[in-house]
């Protein structure tokens, strides 16, 4: 009979810290006891549902994995109203880049996946008699999680079943954790299942693989400290041939894209909650008939951001020539009364009614914010890209999509790679797609500039922003509100509790 394994936590040796003296207390230490004996498996149908369960509550979140990519970055910022999320400052550290070895999300996003890391070993160890699938599926999971890893924090631990709370994990540099990563995805691919768009896509596909295949490849040089390899670039191409080969394409109606459908472009999805992405960006007063209590009137974006868009920069309802991924900002009480895109400017109720904030102010978002502290109810452009209409807690987020691949595509041509399409061609079949400047004028040279703004434009809120500035060598730039221009930064900490439990990891550059 198998053994069944529980991991807490990947800092299951140490799991707290004093915020003063750094002491590890004994009473934080929970390692399962069974981990001392022999491993003998998992029940590796069970463990591959938990897994994914598990990987399901990360992305849930406002915080972890999607705080240290999107708050860090020019696109999002959580402005201080009053007291309402100040929360002992970690919202402004991250988008002013002044996190330390102790932030919350630096810990907790480290933590979770490399738990998620360990979990798919003892589901991928022979001793677990897994199926093929149920083995390339681990990997799929564990290349996942070490993309992650690496490209966070730079270096990766890892842990064998055999090796017990006395045994100090191993720690793989960032290019060995790569290419771990890599090994995991190609050595999946043939077990994995195949399949085009369909209402399934929670799990690991071959698609899915080879999404991520191209998003490492893309970025490999980048981890390496070298110049792109074209070779890796024709890599990318070749991937996105793939996926597009099992029935993936661009698809028109942008918004439609985020509701729980089928549709040509959504490749990897989970069943996550998408509340946190609508209700963290609504005013209290914007609500729905399934969340009544309205939004928490936090997340808005940079003025710079929203300039990067085409139309007038000072309004956004209807007929005001804002291009598609823009959204708009209904005066008719349609949906909900509740816009799609970036909200700017007065907002309206369902029954298209101007909107006032809690004290009898119009709620007029406004471009502009005195700053990460001392805003009030109304500054700030919000954002908004699952809605509430189709849900205001549905479960379907999405994790890899198609115009993420076809823009890789485009970029991996433009930094060398081989492919009988250019450029050029592909950043304007997207844009042609999206409506972008009114369909009427194509962009006639596409620069890394232009790639990084497309990208922008078409993948905001959906993980990749920091990923992105740092391959365009951007994320090291000041931008409004964050003047911490430290190169170091480029990567986070490892966290105090795991460089105190582990002597093999080195604390990164500048912290």
């Amino acid at each position: 009979m198998k053994n069944t394994i529980k991991w807490l936590t990947l800092s299951v040796l140490i799991i707290s810290i004093s915020c003063t003296d750094l002491e590890i207390e004994q009473t934080d230490s929970n390692f399962d006891e069974s981990l001392s004996g022999e491993f003998g498996g998992v029940d590796p149908a069970a463990s591959l549902d938990g897994l994914y369960s598990d990987i399901r509550s990360q992305i849930q979140t406002q915080e972890g994995l999607y705080a240290l990519n999107e708050v860090s970055s020019d696109e999002l910022l959580v402005p201080t109203r009053g007291t309402d999320w100040g929360d002992n400052g970690v919202w402004r550290n991250l988008h002013d880049h002044n996190w330390d070895a102790l932030h919350r999300d630096v810990k907790n996003t480290w933590n979770s996946f490399n738990q998620n890391v360990y979990r798919a070993t003892l589901i991928i160890d022979p001793r677990s008699e897994s199926t093929p699938q149920e083995v390339a599926e681990a990997k799929f999971l564990r290349g996942f999680s070490t993309f992650w890893i690496a490209d966070l924090y730079g270096q990766a631990p890892f842990r064998t079943p055999d090796e017990g709370p006395d045994v100090n994990p191993s720690v793989k540099t960032r290019a060995e954790a790569i290419d771990f990563a890599l090994q995991d995805l190609i050595e999946a691919l043939p077990d994995l299942p195949s399949s085009g768009p369909s209402g399934s896509l929670n799990r690991a596909t071959k698609a899915a693989a080879n999404h991520l295949l191209a998003k490492i490849y893309l970025n490999k040089h980048t981890y390496l400290g070298t110049s792109a390899d074209p070779a890796d670039m024709t890599r990318v191409v070749e991937y996105v041939d793939a996926i597009k080969a099992d029935g993936f394409a661009l698809a028109s109606g942008y918004f439609d894209i985020f509701k729980n459908d089928v549709d040509s472009e959504t490749i990897l999805f989970t069943t996550s909650e998408v509340g946190p992405r609508i209700w963290n960006t609504l005013h209290y007063k914007q609500n729905s008939p399934d969340n009544e209590g309205g939004g928490w009137n936090g997340f808005t974006t940079l003025s710079e951001f929203y300039d990067t868009f085409e139309g007038d920069p000072n309004i956004n309802v209807p007929g005001s020539g804002q291009e598609e991924r823009r959204g708009f900002v209904p005066t008719d009480g349609s949906n909900l009364g509740i816009g799609y895109g970036f909200l700017i400017g007065q907002q309206y109720d369902e029954t298209g009614a101007a909107m006032t904030d809690r004290v009898g102010n119009q709620l007029d978002y406004t471009r502009e914010l005195p700053g990460l502290l001392g805003n009030n109810e109304v500054t700030g452009i919000r954002l908004i890209k699952y809605h509430p209409e189709n849900g205001g807690f549905t479960g379907h987020q999405i994790l890899f999509r198609y115009a993420d691949a076809h823009l890789m595509k485009a970029e991996a041509v433009l930094r060398g790679g081989t492919s009988s399409e250019t450029a050029l061609g592909l950043v304007n079949e997207l844009r042609a797609m999206r409506n972008a400047n009114g369909n009427t004028a194509p962009l006639s040279a596409v620069t890394e500039e232009d790639m990084l703004d497309e990208r922008g434009r078409e993948l905001y809120g959906e993980f990749w922003r920091r990923n992105d500035l740092i391959r365009f060598g951007k994320f090291s730039d000041a931008w409004e509100y964050k003047s911490n221009t430290d190169v170091t930064r480029v990567l986070f900490p490892i966290p105090a509790t795991a460089i105190i439990s582990n002597p093999n990891l080195v604390q990164n550059e500048g912290y």
